[in-house]
């Protein structure tokens, strides 16, 4: 499918309207105060597409004046959740790992970004894992008025595919009550590095600069 027919066919399940990559119309365009945002990386390609979205977005943000924690979940030691109940949704994990680490961030961020490629038709695994340890927080951010946005590649053109991934993003946000500041798809990205110079890119940029 060509990108052209992709931007008229990628409105999603749950209505949202992707032009391009980016849901502009849920990109609202008020300035908002100075805010503490977190952005979640989930390639192990360190010259990754999602990686450099990811590094444009920063830079887009940062240059709107905020201040941005990011965490590459592959570069960092962090557990699956077990289900042990330990915590009891809102206390300290038994599993001393990095998520510790990214903890306090995330209970002061108002704003969490998730970065992430399609691998094997979902999030990436590592990401995946960060996000189940949310478990153990999830007294203090949910209903906390957190804003979030998405960013993603693929490499396949058909927006189908990036529906179930779209889908999960929007469920998470829609169980937690938090606001999504917009999305960034980028489909045909295949090899490390096709992103660069491309819509996209400029789009994750653009993004960040709007907040």
């Amino acid at each position: 499918m060509d990108r052209r027919k992709f931007i008229k066919t990628a409105g999603l399940a749950a209505g949202a309207t992707l032009l391009s990559g980016i849901g502009l119309a849920e990109v609202t365009t008020e300035k908002t105060k100075s805010m503490k945002i977190v952005v979640l990386t989930g390639s192990p390609r360190l010259n990754g597409n999602t990686n450099h979205m990811a590094s444009q977005f920063i830079k887009g943000a940062e240059e709107a004046g905020h201040d941005v924690y990011r965490f590459d979940c592959t570069r960092h030691k962090v557990a699956g959740c077990i289900g042990c109940n330990a915590c009891g949704m809102n206390g300290d994990c038994f599993m001393q790992d990095d998520f510790s680490e990214l903890r306090p961030h995330l209970l002061e961020a108002d704003m969490v970004v998730f970065v992430t490629p399609m691998y094997y038709f979902g999030f990436s695994s590592q990401l995946k894992a960060v996000i189940d340890r949310f478990y153990a927080i999830n007294g203090r951010i949910k209903g906390a008025a957190k804003q979030a946005a998405f960013i993603m590649a693929y490499a396949d053109t058909d927006p189908k595919e990036a529906e179930p991934m779209v889908s999960h993003y929007k469920t998470l946000l829609n169980y937690l009550g938090w606001k999504d500041r917009g999305m960034v798809i980028a489909p045909g990205m295949w090899p490390a590095g096709a992103v660069q110079n491309t819509k996209y890119s400029r789009q994750a940029y653009k993004l960040g600069k709007s907040l």
